[in-house]
């Protein structure tokens, strides 16, 4: 257990950050890191050798043997190869070494991980390749070095790569439209994020009964509870003092990996909780998001609770998200998205909100699919998650000043409000300049944006890389209708585009309920897509757009492009694939069972009954039995459906075809199937079924 006292001490104290380098390398050294991490320039072997040997002592002081590059695949999850640091010595002995060449450079098997066709079974080599601005970090005996993860003709096939390439693209449009502007100081320009994690807690014990939680991550069939969470009594609530013991061991194990796990409450539904971290750029963000999730899931089960990540892993209540809060810094240290004391003055700002504006209205379809899955479909539209139709909200300050803007005005400022609460004890403060809207997608919250859209067990990755690329895209033409315009110096020329801009885009703005069935037909009449699903979204991906913005700024080329979409689809497929058998499974062996167990069971007793109270009607019994008897039927026949459909799925060979397929006819089976099990569940016994219920899993928390 961490002491408070020490608190500041031991943050970090698992990781190879700038303060161990700092400390420990030789000056010229150091700097030449450090001008790699915050420049982006190459790192020469010589250096690399220095870091090397100094980072092994340090890992070897903390009690690493092996090393490993720690990298992200597309299979959505982190990969991990252990080499230890022992090379045998003429004497029969052995030594502790790593070199530059080593750190540097990774050899795993890239035919092994999803390639989309650009890698053959027989075409193994792939390299990973450090990246020097994610630190370094101990975990279970070995030195964590994370890595970006490519082919052997150089494609990438992981989640880093692309990212760290839309954060160059970003930077390098960003400085350039700010030198326009005149900030000419600025360098660099970094994106942030700070990732809320949701999650649902339920005993391991009960984790392991339920063949659906351990195969796909959700419940495939689960009568609701009486009790739900239309109390809405758990959010905010007490946390109770075993999950608080959880909570408490899950914020030290991270702060040690010196990931800033800030904020911890009870989320809405019943067992589901949140934690928030602070604000870290955006690379080394999502490698600690990702480190967080495996985290999460290693501590629950020391607690003997099971982490569950999965969208929606209970039908019915809320399900888990993963909001993506994101926004732009300068390396002179300005929040390009904060509007400042004067917005309506604030050109940078303007210029920059105007940016994102145009890059959600015109990237819209892409932003969509970044965040689609399997799971997160399922999520979207309903219970505190946005809807599947992409919008901005601004709140009522900023939409203030962008009406100001459109019509030509000079903005007259909200000002600050202070909040009287009526009770002269209570302390007065400032109001915010936005309300948070939680149906909102992409929503403004004072000085970033919160996407609220990726779905809590993915990585933040591609949200990120798309968003990136679309934003650089839209500063870089920003930029060249400024330049003609000839906006450097002259504030009329730039708010003439400003008008423009906004008149091209405000259809995406919306700052109402994005809930309501009137909101759905207004976005139609917009314009606005509504991708319900990810095959509904997938072929935006390869569209003539989207690959002209990738290729354009060197995120990906057209193969990886075409590589990732054939990746998605089948991954999308499979895992629904997986669903159908799992059910089906469940629903024969596991529900079946119970059903024929309790009929049985009613059946004696009604002739039990009938034989002692001659003429009994034994109208309560033989109503169940009649009850469950219809249900069975109506569900063997659904079933059988399922079965069928998902066998034609199988013989279908086009990716889209499939998934489309499993979208529109499979899950609408799964669905017709759940009903009528569900019905039947709700009838029986819990002491007839062989795995726990709803209500045991959602209420069994001490």
């Amino acid at each position: 257990m961490i002491e408070a006292s020490k608190l500041t001490e031991e943050f970090g104290c698992l990781v190879f950050n700038d303060k161990v380098m700092r400390e420990r390398l030789p000056k010229d050294i150091y700097k030449a890191v450090h001008k790699t991490i915050e420049r982006g320039t190459h790192l020469e072997l010589d250096v690399a050798n220095c870091v090397a040997a100094t980072m092994k002592e340090w890992a070897v002081e903390n009690g690493a043997t092996h090393f490993t590059h720690w990298f992200q695949p597309m299979t959505g999850l982190t990969a991990e190869k252990h080499d230890s640091f022992i090379s045998p010595t003429d004497n029969g002995g052995v030594i502790m070494e790593f070199s530059g060449k080593e750190l540097v450079k990774g050899e795993p098997d890239a035919s092994s991980f999803p390639s989309g066709g650009l890698r053959a079974t027989f075409e193994a080599r792939g390299y990973t390749a450090w990246d020097p601005s994610s630190p370094a970090f101990i975990k279970d005996g070995s030195l964590y070095i994370p890595t970006a993860f490519c082919s052997y003709g150089g494609e990438a096939l992981d989640k880093k790569t692309p990212l760290l390439r839309s954060m160059e693209a970003l930077s390098k449009e960003a400085v350039k439209m700010l030198h326009l502007l005149g900030e000419s100081d600025v360098k660099r320009v970094n994106t942030t994020i700070g990732s809320e994690q949701e999650y649902f807690l339920i005993d391991k014990d009960y984790y392991k009964k339920r063949k659906d939680l351990l195969f796909t991550g959700r419940t495939l069939i689960g009568a609701p509870p009486t009790k739900g969470q239309e109390m809405e009594d758990h959010y905010f609530g007490v946390i109770k003092p075993k999950v608080s013991a959880y909570m408490h061991d899950l914020d030290e194990e991270l702060w040690k990996l010196g990931i800033p796990a800030k904020t911890k409450h009870n989320e809405v539904a019943p067992s589901q909780h949140e934690l928030a971290p602070v604000f870290e750029t955006a690379n080394v963000a999502v490698d600690h998001n990702q480190l967080t999730m495996e985290v999460m899931k290693k501590v629950a089960d020391k607690h003997n609770y099971a982490c569950l990540l999965h969208e929606k892993p209970f039908e019915g209540i809320n399900g888990s998200g993963k909001h993506n809060n994101w926004s732009i810094c300068t390396d002179t240290g300005i929040n390009l998205l904060d509007p400042g004391k004067t917005p309506g003055e604030n050109i940078p700002f303007l210029v920059f909100l105007m940016a994102v504006i145009a890059a959600v209205d015109d990237y819209a379809p892409i932003l969509r699919l970044s965040v689609a899955s399997a799971g997160n479909d399922h999520r979207l539209g309903g219970n505190e998650a946005p809807p599947a139709i992409i919008s901005i909200f601004v709140g009522d300050e900023l939409a203030g000043l962008l009406k100001s803007v459109e019509q030509g005005e000079t903005y007259q400022s909200l000002g600050k409000v202070q909040m009287v609460m009526g009770a002269t004890v209570l302390p007065h403060f400032t109001k915010d300049n936005t309300d948070r809207n939680r149906t909102s997608p992409f929503a403004f919250t004072g000085n970033k944006f919160e996407f609220r859209m990726p779905g809590s067990a993915v990585s933040v990755a591609n949200a990120n890389i798309v968003l990136n690329t679309a934003v650089a895209e839209e500063i870089a033409r920003l930029y060249e209708k400024l330049e003609k315009a000839g906006a450097a110096g002259s504030k009329d020329a730039i708010f003439e585009v400003l008008r423009e801009e906004l008149e091209a885009h405000k259809r995406i703005l919306f700052n109402g309920n994005g809930y309501t069935d009137e909101w759905v037909k207004e976005a139609e009449k917009r314009g606005l897509p509504n991708l319900k699903s990810l095959p509904d979204a997938m072929p935006y991906w390869i569209s003539d757009s989207s690959v002209e913005l990738f290729t354009k700024h060197g995120i990906f080329t057209k193969e990886e492009l075409e590589s990732r979409y054939e990746i998605l689809l089948e991954n999308y497929s499979k895992s629904i694939h997986i669903e159908s058998l799992t059910m089906q499974e469940m629903v024969r062996k596991d529900l079946t069972e119970g059903i024929i167990s309790y009929e049985k069971d009613l059946s004696k007793e009604i002739i039990q009954k009938k034989s002692v109270l001659e003429g009994a009607e034994c109208f309560l019994e033989s109503g169940i039995l009649r009850e469950l008897e219809e249900n069975s039927g109506k569900m063997c026949k659904a079933l059988l459906k399922l079965s069928e459909d998902t066998k034609t799925a199988e013989e279908k060979t086009d990716a889209l075809e499939v998934a489309n397929y499993y979208q529109k006819t499979v899950l609408a089976d799964m669905d017709e199937v759940r009903k009528y099990a569900d019905a039947a569940e709700a009838i029986i016994p819990d002491k007839y079924l062989s795995y726990p219920t709803y209500g045991q899993m959602l209420f069994s928390l001490r």
